[in-house]
């Protein structure tokens, strides 16, 4: 059986998928490996396009009817996370009043943002456009994801404020859940629990094979030095990648819960494969 896996072309997704990608897991299935930008999957997940996907926390509000949430595979920003950065220090009072370019609508950073700024104004943009224009000034505040936050300073921007570190002090030191994979809940439960299985034992060879993991993920990582993408990696697989546990779900709920509560996400009932 073929399934077709999407996930971002970044460090930190090649890096979990390196031995499904390299044949290393014995497995009887077989994996399309599909990769596109967050803002894609999402969309693709809204019409349960992939059988296994990436997808971020935020959009399972609305796919929560087409797929399960695995264990594994999740990212999660303990104590830090997405960054609002500008040219220029800006009050946090004063945010309001300037506009922010975010990565996508159904991204958790932007969720993040909506709760800690509710009237936000925002202009969507491709995640990677986003750093180069608040460095042109075409936009005055950026909402960083991925390796920008590790970045930002060398490109002279200055940091107003870290989403992952304000929504610790707001839960009592949840981390922040941002993206998560899933299964197509039309799988048969034992094609579910294969997958979880096969993408389990990827992640554990990752991370007891880092040298020959990161050397795979550093195809992804948009020419930064192997040093930072190894931090990057670092801050996003780990021990609440190979099982997020219940740390990991109460997190996930209570962030959706707090997007239902805020009027943003619609209120969905998330299934979790055991």
């Amino acid at each position: 059986m073929t399934i077709r896996l999407g996930h971002s072309p970044d460090a930190d997704d090649a890096f979990m998928f390196w031995a499904l990608a390299e044949g290393l897991v014995d497995t009887p299935l077989q994996f399309e490996h599909v990769l596109r930008d967050i803002q894609t999957l999402n969309e693709w997940a809204r019409e349960g396009k992939l059988e296994f996907t990436a997808l971020s926390v935020h959009n399972l509000a609305y796919v929560a009817d087409r797929y399960v949430v695995l264990n594994q595979g999740g990212s999660f920003g303990d104590g830090y996370g997405p960054m609002l950065v500008a040219r220029e220090p800006i009050p946090l009072e004063q945010l309001r009043d300037y506009t922010i370019a975010v990565p996508g609508y159904l991204t958790s950073a932007y969720l993040a943002l909506r709760l800690f700024l509710p009237d936000a104004q925002t202009v969507e943009m491709p995640f990677d456009a986003i750093m180069p224009a608040v460095q042109r000034g075409e936009v005055p505040v950026g909402l960083l994801i991925h390796e920008g936050q590790l970045t930002h300073r060398a490109a002279g921007l200055q940091l107003l404020l870290d989403l992952g570190v304000w929504w610790g002090e707001q839960t009592g030191g949840l981390p922040l859940p941002l993206g998560v994979n899933a299964v197509r809940s039309d799988l048969p439960e034992a094609v579910q629990r294969e997958i979880a299985r096969a993408f389990r034992e990827s992640i554990r060879l990752g991370l007891e094979n880092r040298d020959r993991a990161m050397r795979y993920a550093m195809q992804f990582g948009r020419g930064i030095d192997p040093a930072t993408a190894d931090r990057f990696v670092g801050m996003y697989v780990n021990t609440l990648t190979l099982d997020m546990g219940e740390r990991g779900r109460r997190a996930i709920t209570e962030f959706l819960r707090r997007g239902v509560e805020a009027g943003v996400t619609p209120h969905a009932e998330l299934r979790f494969l055991d």
